[in-house]
């Protein structure tokens, strides 16, 4: 089973135990990882993991995964629908930064066609919602909702039903959800509705970044090592000791997507003749000193400081993938804030090929 990758700002996802459908917008493929990347590993911070994902399966309550930018959450959602009885139905992505309010109603509830009573929420056939009942619906940096589309979704949660065009209908869809750590400080501050994150939060899994699980890095950078050379059509490649021991030793701000992109840089510069990637090639791709380049002056105070401005707040936007929510508590203010300086800059806030 291959997942995919957020790496595009618009994508949503309709997913079954066989197969991964792309519904939407265009997304890149997650080289090869089959069931959950993130599970690999034998420390104790993901044994306690694993033990979550056991208890959820067996539950049916709606779940929240919360964890670091570059963690691998939807694998995660995909191990729980696999070892649940749900595992024939659907596993529904959507991610949550799709964009406004209308587009993100449209994906997850259809169209609302006028007159329709109002005692439940209106669901079309078409919808996501429609189709993960039966399985799972997994909502991706489900903070980044809209206030009017949390409403919706909280009150299908609070009721169990929904309208269609037959009649009113029993949601048999699983709700589960990811969020950034330190979700709770955006419902204290009724950024996220308080009863949808009581609801989503009865079973909670909190997936621990790579610093705090640093001895699974080398199983885990020989499984994406694996993945990426069968992706790429190559050789099997290996790592020497010293090469494991180094990716071992550093800290993975970006966790696993950014262990992901050092080892795909350092495959790519690697001799292609070669079947083991030396230290050398990891101290290359990983680029841990960046040589700083020479000032030059350009411009008045205000125009430097305008520069800095957008090129700080754009590599905010970069390392969280273009999560605004995300971004904006990293930058220290309100998301609404963030929007308005990043139109004013100039910034787009769609995510740019790097």
């Amino acid at each position: 089973m291959t997942l995919l990758h957020p790496d595009s700002a618009e994508r949503s996802t309709v997913v079954t135990s066989r197969t991964f459908v792309p519904v939407d917008a265009d997304a890149r493929s997650w080289p090869g990882l089959h069931g959950a990347p993130e599970l690999l590993g034998g420390s104790p911070a993901i044994g306690r993991v694993h033990e979550l994902v056991r208890r959820a399966a067996a539950q049916d309550g709606c779940v929240l995964i919360t964890a670091e930018p570059g963690t691998v959450v939807e694998s995660i959602a995909a191990e729980l629908h696999r070892r649940s009885p749900r595992t024939l139905a659907a596993f529904v992505v959507v991610d949550c930064t799709l964009g406004e309010a209308g587009r993100l109603e449209r994906v997850l509830f259809g169209v609302t066609p006028p007159d329709v009573p109002n005692d439940l929420e209106w669901v079309s056939a078409d919808s996501r919602i429609a189709i993960a009942c039966g399985g799972t619906l997994f909502l991706q940096d489900v903070h980044d909702l809209p206030a009017a589309v949390q409403a919706r979704v909280a009150r299908i949660v609070r009721d169990g039903q929904f309208r269609t065009a037959r009649s009113a209908q029993p949601a048999t869809f699983r709700l589960v959800a990811s969020a950034p750590r330190g979700i709770e400080g955006e419902v204290r501050t009724h950024r996220f509705r308080p009863d949808l994150y009581r609801r989503l939060a009865a079973m909670r899994i909190d997936v621990p970044p790579l610093r705090e699980r640093a001895e699974d890095v080398p199983v885990l950078a020989s499984r994406v090592l694996e993945d990426i050379c069968g992706a790429e059509g190559l050789p099997v490649r290996t790592f020497t000791q010293a090469a494991l021991a180094l990716l071992g030793a550093l800290s993975w701000p970006g966790n696993l997507s950014e262990l992901h992109d050092v080892i795909a840089r350092a495959v790519r510069s690697h001799d292609p003749a070669g079947e083991v990637i030396q230290i050398e090639d990891l101290l290359a791709a990983v680029r841990l000193n960046p040589p700083t380049a020479p000032f030059v002056p350009a411009g008045n105070l205000r125009d430097a400081r305008l520069r800095f401005e957008r090129e700080y707040i754009a590599s905010v936007l970069q390392h969280h993938r273009w999560r605004m929510s995300e971004a904006a508590e990293t930058l220290g203010m309100l998301r609404p804030n963030l929007y308005r300086k990043a139109r004013q800059l100039g910034i787009p806030l769609t995510r740019v090929p790097e």
